[in-house]
């Protein structure tokens, strides 16, 4: 295809500048696209005239001849790529997300039946793979129960659709029965990046401590190599190798028994404070973020216990630094999960968990392979800090009814703290209350 058949959008502003937007399609890639950006870092020729070049020399030869002498990664974050991952374990979901730079979207537990996903047993062992189908039908066993529980608990209205209220039951439903699945449940994502953070990721990754995450990251790469080999055939220094490993092998779990929510550190200036609290207390109730100049002043860290399931939602937020948790069985449930139970289920839960606690225990096992067969309700240690835009946008954004009721709770109780401390005009709910049928139009449906 010619280059000058490109569709674009090029328009001129009063002031002589001209905007160009270019459609890219399937002809330019990732590697081209850094490229075309690069050329122009480096005259003052139209874009159009950049182009010129792309469609005489292509993909290979343009690259070959410009990109690898560049001088430095700047040129990488210029090009990027989506790449799909899928049938994974949760645990590596979160190790590929687990970058402030991470852009994509995970499956959404909370619209998936479990019945026909896959359990991924990455040791193939016909006895381990029992402990995670007692698992599975455990799971199947109470989703039924627990639906019909919430129709009697919130009845559907006269006016509420009744699509979108059975929507609504059944995301309820999974929400409750879903802590049950081990962290070896699959799930799949879509990694969007550029060039450089694709590289810099990928170096943790293959030094990962779980095998799992170690193969993905290998394959991966051969892809990479595959599809862009200008861009990805870097050689390896082992000294960086090392180094990474023994990172990822002695710290990159973090695990410590607490037992609720303690602020560690808050150097928040109130005098400081004082002179903008203007630029807090007087923004809109319209999700307006604060000026990213505030991130800048103050760190608060915190640590708290919130079970895994919800820890993925929190993971979510980019601008908290957190390290991962270690999922054990040590700091025990949720108590949220046992309290939406109906009569009858509780002590079946209670026998079902210790017999799934001694079949773990016999197995031979490193304490982060073992995080595959726990179930997701268990409680892990969280510790994070967070500027105070940061902990606004995340209090604001997660203490809404349609946000996971572990968590809302969590940030409820830190939002009681910064009113009382900081006296800081916040956009909180305060409710807990746990079903609203719009939750059954939080969806993504073919028309």
């Amino acid at each position: 295809m010619n280059l000058s058949e490109l569709k674009h959008i090029e328009l001129s502003t009063k002031t002589w500048a001209t905007i160009f937007i270019l459609n890219k399609w399937e002809i330019i890639d990732s590697e081209n696209e850094a490229m075309l950006q690069a050329l122009h870092s480096r005259s003052i020729w139209w874009i159009k005239e950049h182009l010129k070049v792309l469609e005489e020399r292509w993909s290979d030869k343009f690259m070959s001849s410009f990109y690898v002498w560049y001088g430095h990664k700047s040129i990488w974050d210029c090009g990027s790529m989506t790449i799909f991952i899928e049938w994974i374990s949760m645990l590596a979901a979160k190790a590929i997300q687990d970058s402030k730079l991470y852009n994509g979207q995970e499956a959404s537990t909370r619209y998936i039946d479990f019945s026909e996903q896959e359990m991924i047993n990455i040791t193939w062992n016909k006895d381990w793979n029992e402990i995670l189908e007692k698992q599975r039908s455990f799971y199947l066993d109470i989703l039924e129960p627990i639906e019909e529980n919430l129709k009697n608990l919130f009845p559907k209205k006269e006016e509420e659709n009744q699509w979108i209220y059975n929507k609504a039951i059944k995301a309820k439903a999974f929400d409750i029965a879903r802590g049950f699945l081990p962290a070896w449940t699959s799930t799949n994502l879509a990694w969007h990046s550029n060039l450089r953070q694709i590289t810099d990721r990928v170096l943790y990754l293959r030094n990962h401590p779980l095998q799992e995450v170690k193969d993905i990251a290998e394959t991966l790469q051969k892809a990479l190599i595959e599809k862009y080999p200008n861009s990805f055939s870097h050689k390896k220094y082992e000294d960086t190798e090392n180094y990474v490993k023994n990172i990822s092998d002695k710290y990159y779990f973090h695990d410590k028994n607490i037992s609720k929510l303690k602020i560690i550190t808050d150097n928040i200036d109130k005098d400081e404070l004082a002179k903008n609290i203007d630029i807090y207390n007087s923004r809109p109730n319209s999700k307006t973020e604060l000026p990213v100049w505030l991130n800048n002043d103050w760190i608060i860290k915190c640590e708290f216990l919130l079970d895994f399931w919800s820890f993925r939602d929190l993971q979510r937020h980019r601008a908290i630094n957190q390290r991962m948790p270690l999922l054990t069985d040590e700091l025990w449930f949720n108590n949220w999960y046992f309290s939406q139970l109906p009569e009858g289920i509780s002590e079946k839960t209670e026998k079902h968990l210790e017999e799934i606690k001694v079949l773990t225990n016999k197995l031979n096992l490193t304490k982060e392979e073992r995080q595959y067969y726990i179930p997701m309700w268990y409680n892990i240690s969280n510790q994070i800090s967070w500027t105070l835009p940061a902990m606004i946008y995340m209090l604001e954004l997660r203490s809404t009814q349609f946000v996971h009721p572990t968590l809302r709770l969590i940030a409820q109780e830190i939002w009681r703290y910064i009113e009382k401390t900081h006296k800081i005009k916040l956009f909180v709910e305060h409710s807990n209350y746990d079903f609203d049928v719009n939750r059954g139009k939080h969806d993504i449906v073919l028309k």
